[in-house]
């Protein structure tokens, strides 16, 4: 599996962005998806996570309620919409992908990454 993000961008606080990840391969849908972010000088860190069926969630206590996970199995993509953001949101956001199981927020259960995309939110 190969993955692609974009949509990242530099924007204002209390904007939205979208971010996309699209995945080849045809066995997308069978994959957990998750979202990370690592921020200038610190730690890779799990933001959000779905099931392979889009019916399971999961999401960091800082970004509840403010960002939303989602995915199209038809179009290999899965989406991190981002509302109210923060400037401590700043950092350079990777999707990942995991083979089997369910949604874990330590990234080294994912098996594939994608390149990241910077997300710059000044205030």
């Amino acid at each position: 599996v190969q993955l692609q993000a974009s949509g990242g961008g530099l924007v204002q606080a209390g904007d939205s962005l979208r971010l996309s990840c699209a995945a080849s391969g045809r066995t997308f849908s069978s994959h957990v998806m998750g979202w990370f972010r690592q921020a200038p000088g610190k730690e890779r860190e799990f933001v959000a996570g779905i099931s392979w069926s889009g019916g399971s969630f999961d999401y960091a206590e800082s970004v509840k309620g403010r960002f939303t996970i989602s995915r199209d199995n038809a179009k290999n993509t899965v989406y991190l919409q981002m509302n109210s953001l923060k400037a401590e949101d700043t950092a350079v956001y990777y999707c990942a992908a995991r083979t089997l199981g369910r949604i874990e927020v330590r990234g080294y259960e994912y098996d594939y990454w994608g390149q990241g995309t910077q997300v710059t939110v000044s205030s």
